[in-house]
């Protein structure tokens, strides 16, 4: 499905006009992917080259200073629609029945309709939303509709009621021990969330198919060699990697992802692998092969969209996973400071649990339903896009 490609490829559906030459040739997707790469790499080096280090990267309608993280995060949300939405878009009879098995699981489609929101609001809110700052007059002032001992917050903002403080609409989930406004908070939290999932998982994704693909069809030695550096990729301590960089420079979300993207892409590589060299046994394989297609044709046309189905699967439910890990190192205060993730959030309400509940609660309730919704989904689209998972 990602690669444009039916599963069901056979004999006479081969290219036999591109598959003529040994050089292979890219596709209208695959070059518009290109020009988009291309503009995209020409607006990094004017932002960082040509503009002042003062002056934000976007002025109009907003400002905004787009840093490295947001880069990454635009090349990935460009590879997501040049090589999963443009090849729904391009196989509609395909992506209906799709979503007809898909949408059998109600509660997968109430959490892809809850994890759209989620990616709206987290990719436009930090944009329109000012960053939380230090506000200590506004401290412990509780939710709307809620109230709480007026001696708690600092200066109660709402109106005092038989001694207890009501929420307004001001601060409508409440506010932190140092005032910060938990609604942004969350909003900037479902952008780090969405970072953190997408571009680890587009890194894990990238180069555990490039190796597994690669492997399964060089066989030989080109696959014990690629094999054994994924056994000492899966042994690899990153955790370990990242507290030492953490200890020298301090915790980074930008190389929170780079270091755990880069060196976490051994389980998708072996179940790519097992995967390609089935398919690599396929008629219409061999058929290109003796037509003079070349490998990287093999590999790119072929090989990858056949084993896509398993790829999107995995990746599906390896995103809750990379967002949780972020949580958790920034609840022990071993993430990057300077961002507002729902781990730092919790970490940090946490001792004022029987006095102002809710500055840990929210964060914590987004945090379990965003992770709980991707594995419905997960789930969901194993049993939509591998037959063979049926029950």
């Amino acid at each position: 499905m990602a690669g444009g490609t039916d599963t069901t490829d056979t004999f006479e559906s081969v290219d036999w006009e591109e598959t003529g030459s040994r050089l292979s040739t890219l596709s209208r997707r695959d070059r518009g992917a290109l020009v988009a790469g291309l503009a995209l790499v020409a607006a990094f080096l004017y932002d960082y080259l040509v503009l002042p280090a003062s002056r934000p990267t976007i002025t109009v309608p907003v400002e905004w200073n787009v840093t490295q993280l947001d880069w990454l995060f635009v090349t990935t949300l460009l590879a997501l629609v040049f090589y999963v939405v443009v090849p729904l878009y391009d196989n509609r009879r395909l992506t209906a029945y799709y979503w007809r098995e898909f949408k059998k699981n109600r509660m997968a489609v109430l959490s892809l309709a809850y994890l759209l929101v989620v990616f709206c609001i987290g990719v436009v809110g930090p944009i329109l939303l000012e960053k939380p700052t230090l506000a200590l007059d506004q401290a412990y002032q509780p939710p709307a509709y809620l109230s709480v001992d007026s001696t708690v917050p600092v200066n109660c903002l709402g109106d005092v009621v038989d001694g207890r403080c009501q929420g307004t609409m001001a601060h409508p989930l409440g506010t932190t021990g140092d005032g910060k406004d938990i609604l942004v908070l969350v909003v900037y939290g479902m952008q780090v969330s969405m970072k953190v999932g997408l571009i680890s998982t587009l890194l894990v994704v990238t180069i555990g198919t490039a190796v597994g693909t690669v492997a399964a069809y060089g066989s030989g030695l080109v696959d014990e060699l690629l094999m054994r550096y994924v056994d000492i990729q899966l042994v690899f301590p990153a955790f370990f990697l990242y507290l030492l960089l953490t200890y020298l420079f301090g915790g980074s979300l930008f190389m929170f992802i780079v270091i755990f993207g880069l060196t976490g892409w051994g389980s998708i590589a072996r179940l790519v692998r097992s995967e390609a060299l089935q398919r690599a046994e396929e008629e219409y394989i061999t058929a290109a092969r003796s037509a003079g297609a070349g490998t990287l044709y093999v590999i790119r046309r072929h090989l990858v969209p056949n084993v896509s189905n398993s790829v999107i699967t995995a990746a599906t439910l390896l995103i809750p996973g990379f967002i949780l890990f972020e949580a958790s190192l920034s609840f022990l205060s071993l993430g990057d400071p300077t961002v507002p993730s729902w781990g730092q959030v919790i970490a940090n309400g946490r001792s004022d649990l029987s006095t102002a509940w809710w500055v840990s609660t929210f964060p914590g309730v987004f945090l379990f339903t965003t992770i709980l919704a991707f594995n419905f989904m997960g789930d969901a689209l194993r049993d939509a896009l591998d037959p063979r998972q049926e029950t």
